[in-house]
């Protein structure tokens, strides 16, 4: 695997990080008449997010990379930034998660471009299945916030 597909295979693995952690805080502090919708939805969305982050890291490994697997390194590699442990209304927290889930959406899309230019079909596929999750998902919050 090219340095550059690692590097940013380990990105994308401090991103699904950062964002498992920071939807349980959202989980956890959301409110508003929606609460138990949403609350149910986001724990769907971090329990998601689990596989994926088994799944990255394990691919990483195949390939003869060495995953990133702290919080330190997840926070010194992600583009999705954390947020303080606050109530959000329900609305507050559907349009976060919209933000975060469409950036990793336009990161898996480049791992997969990057994954096929190489012929890393194992890459491309695990990237594939995960835009086919991160557009159901943005359907759902969009309908969720109209």
């Amino acid at each position: 695997m090219k340095k550059e597909l690692s590097l940013n295979m380990n990105r994308y693995l401090a991103n699904i990080g950062v964002n498992y952690i920071k939807l349980h805080n959202l989980h956890w502090n959301v409110v508003g008449k929606n609460f138990k919708s949403v609350h149910e939805y986001l724990e769907s969305l971090y329990d998601g997010l689990a596989n994926s982050l088994d799944k990255v890291a394990e691919l990483l490994k195949m390939h003869g990379e060495v995953p990133a697997a702290s919080m330190k390194e997840y926070l010194e590699l992600a583009s999705i930034e954390e947020l303080p442990s606050v109530e959000l209304h329900f609305d507050e927290i559907l349009a976060v998660v919209l933000k975060d889930l469409q950036l990793m959406k336009a990161q898996a899309e480049e791992i997969r471009k990057m994954a096929d230019e190489d012929d890393v079909y194992d890459i491309v596929g695990a990237m594939e299945d995960d835009l086919g999750e991160y557009n159901k998902a943005i359907w759902f919050l969009k309908a969720m916030l109209k």
